[in-house]
């Protein structure tokens, strides 16, 4: 008999099982890396400060809403199973959308600053260092999209 807070690629887990399973795993790493792109971005002074408005606007959402969607995951019940996989695709490919989009700015103010900034200062480091961050903060979310699909398919 299997345990309620564990779960295979067929069920949705539940309390901690989240941070067990695949894609729910992800939840973790998409708040770190996220978190940590957010911080970058927000220590630096960029001009102009439009496609970083972006970038922070992105990055804070997707932290509170993956923060609050985690928790939800956490202590919801087992019904309407289906309905809430479908959720977690559309969340985590929406949010996949928007990081690439982000990163993509981001990226491109990176490299315009590059030509007018000493490639050993600060804030060209730190940019660099948010840039990073956001690709991999995509690439989570791009790869937990993936894993739900498959996940909500089985059902």
């Amino acid at each position: 008999m299997m345990d309620s807070n564990t779960a295979t690629m067929g069920n949705l887990p539940r309390g901690i099982g989240i941070c067990t399973t695949i894609p729910d795993i992800l939840y973790l790493p998409e708040l770190v890396f996220g978190g940590w792109s957010w911080i970058l971005v927000a220590t630096t002074l960029v001009v102009p400060a439009n496609p970083q408005a972006w970038v922070m606007f992105v990055s804070l959402f997707c932290f509170c809403v993956t923060f609050i969607w985690m928790v939800m995951f956490f202590g919801r019940d087992a019904q309407h199973r289906g309905s809430w996989a479908a959720a977690d695709v559309a969340y985590h490919g929406i949010a996949a959308f928007f990081y690439l989009s982000a990163s993509v700015a981001l990226a491109k103010v990176t490299l315009e600053i590059k030509e007018t900034t000493p490639l050993n200062s600060q804030n060209y480091k730190l940019d660099i260092s948010a840039v990073v961050f956001s690709y991999v903060a995509t690439l989570l979310y791009f790869v937990h999209t993936i894993f739900s699909a498959i996940r909500w398919k089985s059902f």
